[in-house]
């Protein structure tokens, strides 16, 4: 059977040959939106972890020892990426986040480093940093997007507009970084065809990877009062598994899709309670693009590279 999405483990198979895997690190930085700098209270699905997986507490080095440790016995890695996760990795002053940053490249065996931000923080000398780095690692910047349409970034206090990630893109690519923007669907207000749309802005830029997220309620967040009050309604699972393969095939093939749906700890979690099966979800996606015979790109109408031979369907 041939693949029918760009995932993420098959761009890092065929680039190193072998598994490589991602070992998040929490520097502790937190988030200007959630701080008054660009707004207040922070966007309004994010909690007070900032999708950090780790204390801060814990130094930079020991985070990664543990990381790579856990790696290896859990998965066989041989190879990793430093994935710089929780709340926004570029917010200091650029000569602490090169020292940052540099701390947790001490392991020979670490290839690349993945930084999570907002597309609003990103000044030019930190772009330096983060060319600089990518002199010696392959270096990826998730930047948060979550939809092509400025009435929605307005609605979950996004604090900046499309404009700012298509400036941040443009300039990450002018220095040799690739970009993978987070995508989340089911949000208020945006029907389908707002979805497909945001997919198509992406396919129309030099974006290199999409994380797709579902839409999922946490606990102490503006969102949950929303949803409470009965003003959000979530996917079902079949719902957001048809969405998901839409907004696939209007993806240009040559992007790399890095995730397929969104995730929390049980703990954290109010709905959808779905989400919390992660492998389910995944392979009903990819039963559904058996199913229709379709794939990653199909219905994307810009001029996109060749299908890989093992991404089109036989």
């Amino acid at each position: 059977m041939r693949e029918r999405i760009n995932t993420f483990n098959l761009y890092l198979r065929r680039r190193y040959g072998c598994r490589v895997q991602r070992v998040p690190v929490n520097l502790g930085l937190g988030c200007p939106h959630r701080e008054g700098r660009t707004g207040r209270g922070g966007c309004i699905y994010c909690d007070e972890t900032g999708s950090g997986v780790l204390p801060a507490d814990i130094p930079v080095e020991e985070q990664v020892k543990r990381g790579i440790a856990f790696a290896e016995r859990r998965y066989g890695a041989r190879l990793f990426m430093v994935y710089f996760q929780a709340f926004c990795n570029t917010y200091a002053e650029p000569e602490r986040l090169d020292e940052l940053y540099r701390r947790a490249l001490f392991d020979e065996r670490v290839v690349g480093v993945i930084v999570g931000t907002r597309p609003d923080l990103l000044p030019g000398q930190v772009v330096e940093v983060l060319k600089g780095l990518s002199e010696r690692y392959e270096v990826w910047v998730e930047l948060g997007l979550q939809s092509s349409h400025f009435r929605t970034l307005r609605l979950i206090n996004r604090g900046h507009g499309v404009s700012h990630f298509v400036d941040a893109t443009l300039r990450l690519k002018a220095a040799g970084i690739k970009v993978c923007a987070h995508v989340i669907l089911g949000l208020p207000g945006e029907d389908t065809e707002d979805m497909m749309e945001t997919a198509l802005f992406l396919s129309a830029l030099p974006v290199d990877g999409v994380k797709i997220h579902c839409l999922h309620v946490l606990k102490g967040t503006p969102l949950e009062e929303m949803y409470r009050r009965g003003e959000v309604r979530l996917f079902e699972m079949e719902e957001y598994v048809d969405v998901c393969v839409s907004f696939l095939e209007r993806l240009r093939a040559d992007v790399v899709v890095q995730r397929l749906t969104g995730e929390a700890p049980p703990e954290r979690l109010v709905a959808p309670l779905w989400c919390l099966e992660k492998a389910r979800v995944i392979n009903a996606i990819r039963m559904r693009l058996e199913e229709v015979d379709t794939h990653q790109g199909r219905k994307c109408p810009f001029s996109q590279p060749p299908f890989c031979a093992n991404l089109s369907p036989a």
